[in-house]
């Protein structure tokens, strides 16, 4: 099954939610047919059907003009799927442009919407780029419970079937749970993973294991972090702590910060990146369970709001359950419809 038959199938709840929204918005305020004249019908003929039954029956999408009322409508229907307010309303005016005014099906209102969302999203989506230096450090952040680990455990896998060389620091010293998933990721890949006793300063294993990767040739190193937002100074100092050490080896430490982001928060990934934004400079995002949620909509947000680069998305737990984000694959999946060919 490809990637994108696997989102979209994953990604039903937030399809079918913007799918169910449109067909009331449409076929609840199309007008509806003129009823025909009652005539007697035989006993054994079966009675004409009701209004849905000739609305699904009908050889033509029904449709509704495009006007003020309906604009407002569909604005709410994006807000509801999380793609805020301001993008919410970007994408409804530019919808409108050369069709304000105009009667619209379900279909066009479709059509529409994937290019749209996918003009918005095009601009930010680039993979993680691939530097000569050796190692490239590669620095991980987000939240605790975001995908951090498994999107590190999965990048490192693929990396290494690319056959680029690849090292992991586990440097969440504080969850042995983090650390234990790092383990079994990188006996699957075949990838060392450096640890450190639980509780230790994860700056000294940064360093420590960017050491090692320089001296063993290796091409990538990549670097979990801590999430613990409950006290973001101590975060902060850690981070800062992890940098200067790291560019005492390396001025150009890390080459990348991959901020790990989960769907199924919402709203709230947009203040995740205000925060991960000044406690580390981040390049790029990673978004996590698209495949839990019926808030896909918050990717556009983060597309429009802030111009990161999305590297890759994720709709499972399987290792080619992350991928590379194409935004046009992604805005048919969001709205539930098919690629046009």
């Amino acid at each position: 099954m490809s990637f994108f038959k696997k989102m979209k199938e994953r990604m039903f709840r937030a399809s079918s939610k913007l799918d169910d929204g449109l067909e009331a918005l449409v076929e609840g305020e199309a007008a509806a047919p003129e009823a025909p004249v009652e005539t007697p019908q035989p006993p054994s003929e079966p009675a004409k059907p009701g209004l849905l039954g000739r609305v699904l029956g009908r050889s033509e999408a029904p449709r509704r003009v495009l006007d003020d009322e309906m604009l407002e409508s569909l604005e709410e229907l994006l807000i509801q799927s999380d793609m805020g307010v301001e993008t919410a309303m970007r994408v409804s005016a530019n919808l409108a442009e050369g069709r304000f005014g105009r009667k619209l099906s379900v279909p066009e209102i479709k059509a529409a919407l994937v290019q749209e969302i996918a003009r918005i999203m095009d601009p930010v989506a680039r993979p993680m780029p691939l530097y000569p230096a050796r190692p490239q450090v590669v620095l991980v952040v987000g939240v605790n419970g975001a995908g951090k680990t498994t999107t590190i455990g999965k990048l490192a896998s693929q990396f290494r079937a690319a056959g680029k060389s690849v090292m992991i620091a586990a440097g969440d010293t504080f969850r042995a749970a983090a650390v234990e998933q790092l383990q079994v990721w990188g006996d699957r890949a075949g990838v060392p993973v450096m640890t450190a006793p639980e509780g230790s300063d994860p700056a000294s294993l940064a360093h420590d294991a960017l050491s090692r990767a320089r001296a063993e040739g290796v091409d990538l190193l990549m670097i979990d972090t801590a999430g613990r937002l409950q006290n973001r100074a101590d975060l902060m100092e850690e981070l800062a702590k992890i940098l200067r050490v790291l560019r005492k080896l390396d001025a150009d430490a890390p080459h990348n910060t991959l901020l790990v982001l989960d769907a199924t928060t919402g709203q709230n990934a947009l203040n995740q990146v205000e925060i991960f934004r000044k406690l580390a400079d981040v390049t790029g995002l990673v978004m996590t369970k698209l495949d839990g949620t019926a808030r896909g909509g918050v990717l556009v947000a983060l597309a429009d709001r802030f111009g990161l680069p999305i590297h890759a998305i994720g709709v499972g737990e399987q290792i080619d359950d992350l991928q590379p984000f194409d935004p046009e694959e992604f805005a048919a999946a969001l709205v539930g419809t098919d690629l046009q060919a």
